[in-house]
């Protein structure tokens, strides 16, 4: 009976351990245009924040708020500061100094419901989320909510044109679609363009080298042409000082 008893003390001591599931089954994206959406604004953020090492940066990962319990959400794109880069299975809170998500971006599809963006919408209010954007791509419709001194979130009543406190980038409808711009005024844009704008720039530089190298080549044989002429006048006996 002794043994009895201390195993059951022993097993009430002992918690069970708690498995974070990295996964949570659901896809990243229901379609191309949500997922399109999703990798513009991780990747653009990701280069805008490059040379900070302690923003956060991810798309689609896991967040466990509270240690012990399995309550969690998985924004489209999700910024922290206050921790380093770097891979993770998911963004487990209490491992992070206890820094909450503050900045969360959701791209609307046509799976989403009300009860579910609703849902959502109480989860990062309730763990600490200071912005929280959420964009459909279909009806080219942002709505944005920014933390209250008294801890809600309340919707930004004019976004159009709204700069995120935290990121510093700026929001801009156009009628047909959503732009964003970094403080530096470069529009985020996706990694076709990204590439092209790459190769735009290169063939710029190639313009350029090209133009140094025939400005160069004119110059050696505006020289050479006076060099020869020198030659040809002292051939003749004559002094080009003298001349």
């Amino acid at each position: 009976m002794q043994g009895r008893a201390i195993a059951m003390v022993l097993t009430q001591q002992t918690p069970a351990t708690i498995i974070y599931p990295d996964s949570d089954g659901q896809p990243m994206a229901d379609n191309t245009k949500q997922f399109q959406w999703i990798v513009t604004i991780k990747e653009n953020l990701e280069i805008l924040f490059a040379s900070q090492p302690d923003v956060f940066v991810a798309g689609d990962l896991l967040w466990y708020p509270v240690e012990g319990e399995l309550i969690r959400q998985a924004p489209d794109v999700l910024v922290v500061f206050g921790r380093p880069k770097g891979d993770r299975g998911s963004y487990k809170q209490w491992e992070e100094n206890n820094i909450p998500v503050q900045v969360v971006f959701e791209i609307l599809s046509p799976g989403n419901t009300l009860k579910e963006m609703a849902k959502k919408q109480k989860f990062y209010e309730r763990y600490g989320v200071e912005e929280y954007y959420i964009y459909d791509p279909d009806k080219n419709d942002l709505n944005g909510w920014l933390r209250s001194q008294e801890g809600e979130l309340e919707v930004i009543e004019e976004i159009n044109t709204w700069v995120s406190p935290r990121l510093g980038i700026r929001f801009h409808l156009t009628p047909q679609t959503l732009e964003i711009y970094r403080p530096d005024g470069e529009k985020f844009l996706t990694s076709v363009e990204l590439a092209q704008q790459r190769e735009q720039e290169r063939q710029r530089a190639e313009t350029e080298r090209q133009r140094a190298d025939n400005a160069l080549s004119q110059l050696e044989e505006e020289r050479k042409r006076y060099q020869d002429l020198l030659q040809k006048l002292q051939e003749k006996g004559i002094d080009p000082e003298r001349l």
